[in-house]
């Protein structure tokens, strides 16, 4: 009998310890409590939660944009890396044609000289007259479009 007494006597002290424990972090962090002490410090403890929150939001914001930045420029990089490749292939057979018709220079005997009266004139091409644009393109006014575009 002594020992069933001694147990419900330990869980009473255990479950105030509990209740005390809790009380205290309630009521350190109560709200009501706060804001009925002081008023002020309430007012200035939700303008640093906006503020923490607005700071968050933007850094999650900040890092999204510097991600696609990256990514942006990951490939534009990439992009550079293929023009300059073809910028190259380009200039190799640039240079193979180059070598190729310093050859045939060197074989005078299947170059042909040319002179003016050798050159043929021939009449310029007369357009066609169906040249009309369709009814729905009568409206649009084309531009030339600059060369290299």
């Amino acid at each position: 009998m002594v020992a069933s007494i001694a147990s419900p006597s330990r869980q009473a002290q255990k479950r105030r310890q509990e209740s005390r424990s809790l009380q205290l972090i309630e009521g350190s962090l109560s709200a009501r409590r706060i804001e009925r002490q002081s008023p002020w410090l309430a007012g200035l403890h939700r303008i640093s939660s906006g503020a923490l929150a607005g700071l968050g939001l933007s850094v999650l914001a900040l890092s999204a944009l510097t991600l696609h930045w990256q990514n942006e420029w990951a490939h534009s990089y990439s992009e550079l890396e293929a023009a300059k490749s073809l910028e190259h292939r380009l200039q190799e057979s640039a240079a193979l044609l180059e070598q190729h018709h310093l050859g045939v220079m060197r074989k005078p005997g299947e170059l042909v000289p040319t002179s003016s009266t050798k050159l043929i004139h021939l009449p310029e091409p007369q357009t066609l007259s169906t040249n009309t644009p369709l009814p729905v393109l009568v409206g649009i006014q084309l531009q030339q479009i600059p060369a290299g575009y």
